[in-house]
């Protein structure tokens, strides 16, 4: 079982919340450059966890940009938490962000 968790923030840049979160946690973020989602910086833990910190844009089809995240339009930067559901979470230290608000939790 996967847990994974999505925050939202409009306080940070995404470039300045995965620069805050790799001087608080032992991640080193990459950043990549996908068709679909634009810039983002990804981290990857030894138990399979993975943190991505991206815009809330997309670039559409249609060259306007999209919301991935369309019920928090006030949310300019994601960051998504995906983790095996025995892996310790990273709540409380995401907790410590100022302006970062967790939107959701699922598993699959």
């Amino acid at each position: 079982m996967t847990v994974t968790d999505t925050y939202g923030t409009s306080t940070h840049t995404a470039q300045q919340l995965a620069d805050l979160l790799a001087e608080r946690l032992p991640a080193i973020f990459v950043e990549r450059d996908s068709h679909y989602f634009g810039v983002y910086f990804l981290a990857t833990f030894a138990d399979a966890t993975r943190i991505k910190v991206q815009p809330n844009t997309v670039p559409g089809d249609d060259g306007e940009d999209d919301l991935l995240e369309d019920d928090h339009p006030d949310m300019s930067v994601l960051l998504i938490v995906t983790a095996p559901a025995e892996a310790q979470l990273l709540s409380t230290e995401l907790a410590a962000v100022d302006g970062l608000t967790r939107l959701r939790t699922s598993r699959s």
